[in-house]
C-alpha cells in the first residue's frame, strides 16, 4: 500500500518518473520534477486509461490489480512496448517491486540500432526509478506510522 500510489500516478504532467528528472526533462518525459507527495487527483486508474508519456504519446493501462500488478502499453513511432510492474510481498514489512519491459522494435536497421543504443540508458533510468519509488514508499510508510 506504500508503493502502489507512486505507480498509479507516474507519467507526464502527473507524478513524474522518479528517476533522473533532468534527463527525463531533457528527453521530454517530464515538464517538472517528479512528485515527492501522493497526488490524490491521479490515484484512480482503470484498464483503458491513457497516461501521458512525454509530448503527444500515451501509455495505455492494459491490466491492473491494485497493490499487485500494473501493465502499461505504448504503441508509437513504429514500436510496441509493454511495461509491467509486479508487487510481491516478501514478509509483513517488505515488498519486492519488479519491473520488466518487452518491445517489438521497428524492422528497419537504423531504427533497430537506435533501440539497441538506448538499452543501457533505459537500464540506468529504470534502476534509478526503482530506487526513487523505494525512497518515496519508505517515507510514506514512516509518515503513516507517525
Amino acid at each position: 500500500e506504500d508503493i502502489w500510489p507512486w505507480l498509479v500516478q507516474i507519467g507526464y504532467q502527473r507524478g513524474g518518473m522518479y528517476s533522473y528528472d533532468w534527463l527525463d526533462r531533457l528527453f521530454g518525459f517530464l515538464n517538472r520534477p517528479s512528485s515527492n507527495t501522493i497526488l490524490p487527483e491521479f490515484q484512480q486508474l482503470a484498464v483503458g486509461d491513457m497516461i501521458p508519456w512525454g509530448h503527444g504519446d500515451f501509455l495505455t493501462v492494459k491490466a491492473l490489480q491494485p497493490n499487485h500488478a500494473l501493465v502499461l502499453e505504448l504503441n508509437a513511432h513504429g514500436m510496441d512496448w509493454v511495461w509491467q510492474f509486479g508487487l510481491y510481498p516478501v514478509d509483513v514489512n517488505r515488498t519486492r517491486l519488479v519491473t520488466r519491459g518487452i518491445e517489438r522494435t521497428p524492422t528497419s536497421i537504423p531504427l533497430r540500432l537506435g533501440m539497441l543504443a538506448t538499452e543501457p540508458a533505459a537500464f540506468i533510468m529504470t534502476t534509478r526509478m526503482l530506487f526513487g519509488v523505494k525512497r518515496r514508499a519508505e517515507a510514506l510508510r514512516r509518515s503513516r506510522a507517525e
